[in-house]
């Protein structure tokens, strides 16, 4: 069984597209296990933002999934193609990775 994630690549100022991936599917898995295992067994580039896979509990896996924004480490996958994009509302820094600290609390260079 298989998953199927449409994935929007790209950084700011390229034009960007979205990619297409198979995951090996099993019931329980989230959207982030099957981030990680593109990283892993199939592309390393990928751009994703993860600190821990315990439920939600650093907010920061926060993508949009078929257009509703959610968490990936609590989002089911399904044996189905799946689109996956950045938070439209945030600055985008590539890939799925957008810019999450507020202004004031980033550090400058």
């Amino acid at each position: 069984m298989k998953a199927r994630l449409k994935v929007r690549r790209g950084a700011p100022g390229e034009a960007g597209g979205y990619e297409h991936y198979e995951v090996p599917f099993e019931q329980g898995q989230t959207v982030l296990d099957g981030l990680r295992w593109i990283r892993v067994h199939h592309d390393p580039t990928l751009a994703i933002r993860f600190s821990c896979i315990n439920a939600n509990a650093c907010k920061e896996c926060m993508i949009q999934v078929d257009g509703k924004t959610v968490y990936a480490c609590t989002t089911r996958l399904a044996e189905r193609e799946m689109t996956l994009e950045p938070l439209p509302n945030k600055p985008l820094v590539r890939d799925l990775v957008t810019e999450i600290a507020p202004p004031d609390e980033r550090l400058s260079e």
